[in-house]
Formats: C-alpha cells, structure tokens, sequence
C-alpha cells in the first residue's frame, strides 16, 4: 500500500514499518472505533528494550478533531506501552503533516532530537522529520 504523503518524501525518508513487521511479537496495530461500525482511527506502536515508539496515527478525514476516535486509538498506544513497562511514547513524524503535529501537540508531546536508530541515521534521511516524546502517567 502506498501512502498518500508518501509522495513528499523521499524513499530513504521513509521509514514505515512493513505489513510484516506490524506484526511482530513487538508491535501492536490498534483501531479506534468511538461508536462507529467501521474504525475512524488507527494507531501502531512498536516496543523497543528502552522505549516505545508511535508509528502510526491516522484519522479518516471524516472523523478528524472530533476526539473520539484520535482519543481512543492514542489511549489504546498508552495502554500498549504501558503494558510492555514502557514509561513513555516517542513518535517520529514528517514536517510537511502539520495536522499530525498539532495533534501530537494537543495531546502534550513535546519536541526533542532523534531517538532510537534514528539518532544513528544520516542527517539527509530525517531531515523532514520531527521526533516528540510523552511521559506516560503511573497508573493508579
């Protein structure tokens, strides 16, 4: 499958995982449905040994700033990451998708460098992306 925005970046900016990959014992590929037959949103998290990272957000167009699906999909990735020990979520995402920003920002991540194999990668392949960072709350 190919991405819409997928077009807007170069090949060695990609850097999805494949359908394969989704799922492997580490990951988990969540829907969010808030009510409705069909699933408005869905989320990836992939766990790593030190952190938990974000790799999909996505909202049918229809249902975007509503709430109800984007909260359900990201309480499904807190949950997921929480779960495997994790005390944070660390997304990466593309300069040029400023909805998926804000909603990032709304939902109170914060801007910081590179994290993971990221960090390793040369500066032309994340030169259009944005890496965030949430502390996850302790659960009671």
């Amino acid at each position: 499958m190919r991405w819409p925005h997928g077009a807007a970046y170069e090949s060695h900016q990609r850097h999805g995982l494949s359908i394969v990959q989704l799922f492997e014992p580490t990951r988990a590929l969540l829907l969010g449905a808030a009510g409705r037959p069909r699933g408005g949103a869905c989320g990836g998290v992939a766990v790593f040994d030190d952190y938990a990272e974000v790799k999909r957000m996505y909202t049918r167009p229809a249902t975007r700033g509503r709430g109800g699906c984007e909260g359900s999909a990201a309480q499904d990735q807190r949950d997921e990451a929480r779960g495997a020990g994790k005390s944070g979520l660390t997304p990466r995402n593309r300069h040029h998708q400023q909805e998926a920003i804000g909603l990032y920002e709304r939902m109170g991540f914060w801007s910081r460098g590179p994290f993971g194999p990221y960090a390793a990668m040369r500066a032309s392949n994340i030169e259009t992306s944005r890496f965030f960072e949430k502390t996850l709350p302790e659960l009671d």
